[in-house]
């Protein structure tokens, strides 16, 4: 395999660690041009709770619910981010509400979850987000500090999260969780991101099986590689650039990386009607990763 193809696939282990991604803030301005939420849309009366909305996969998912008419909850760390995004939601005719949290802490999570359920009345569908990628580093190089927070925010963070949101939750609702691509396969040079993805990939399963004789159904979705996202900076202390997101392409099936948007309506899907005989399952979004 030549250098170049070998460069590639290192630099898409790390563009695939998008999976959790947050995006460049796109500012109010850009939601005041946004096409108008549908307050009879297909979520309409739903109350969604989302975490890690702030920006990323989770912003524009959260923006994507509230088009469709949804009463979204949504938390983050960044408040400043948060305002924003709560602020653009409305200002397209949505309903949003933020709330700090950070989803290491129990008491923070529960206090969400509780907060969103008292200002909206219930919960119908919650996706738990939040996540973060490591280093792209051989596993010697990974501390024990990053291994331990990857997990206490990707893994334990969706517990504690399901674990808020369950009791709220009547037949028909339906939790989706975020892993990643590397959930179901592997990446070199991220080792504790994938170990903490397929556990995240086994909570949901099992969730899924415990949940199923109340009507709850449980999915999780795995996207490839994401590259509209800010996600790269802390790995490679930058964005990629429009040349090497392109030069991914020929490692996907469909010749290209995905976006934010693509991910989102997966997640609408799986949270949707249509998907009603739909539970346990792990969707990969991933254009076909490295075609297999």
């Amino acid at each position: 395999m030549s250098n170049d193809r070998l460069n590639r696939r290192n630099l898409l282990t790390g563009a695939v660690l998008a999976a959790a991604a947050t995006t460049v803030s796109a500012g109010i301005a850009a939601a005041n041009t946004a096409p108008r939420a549908n307050t009879n849309g297909r979520f309409a009366g739903k109350v969604v709770v989302i975490t890690g909305a702030t920006a990323g996969i989770g912003r524009v998912t959260a923006e994507e619910f509230a088009r469709e008419g949804a009463k979204v909850a949504f938390c983050g760390r960044r408040e400043a981010l948060g305002r924003e995004v709560e602020a653009g939601i409305r200002a397209s005719g949505g309903e949003a509400k933020y709330f700090k949290a950070d989803v290491r802490n129990p008491a923070e999570v529960k206090a969400f979850i509780d907060g969103a359920v008292a200002h909206y009345g219930k919960l119908d569908i919650a996706f738990n987000n939040a996540g973060i990628g490591q280093p792209f580093v051989e596993i010697g190089a990974v501390t024990p500090e990053n291994y331990a927070d990857m997990f206490a925010t990707n893994v334990t963070g969706k517990w504690l999260a399901m674990q808020a949101e369950i009791p709220h939750m009547k037949a028909s609702a339906s939790i989706i969780n975020m892993s990643s691509i590397f959930g179901v396969k592997a990446g070199a040079k991220a080792v504790a991101y994938s170990a903490s993805m397929h556990a995240i990939s086994g909570m949901t399963l099992g969730a899924a099986l415990e949940l199923a004789p109340k009507g709850i159904r449980v999915n999780g979705i795995a996207p490839g590689a994401i590259t509209d996202t800010e996600f790269m900076k802390p790995i490679m202390g930058r964005v990629l650039n429009a040349d090497e997101i392109k030069s991914f392409g020929p490692l996907h099936a469909l010749g290209r990386t995905g976006t934010s948007k693509e991910v989102a309506k997966a997640v609408l899907f799986l949270a949707s009607d249509e998907a009603s005989f739909v539970t346990g399952e792990i969707m990969k979004v991933d254009g076909y990763f490295l075609n297999g």
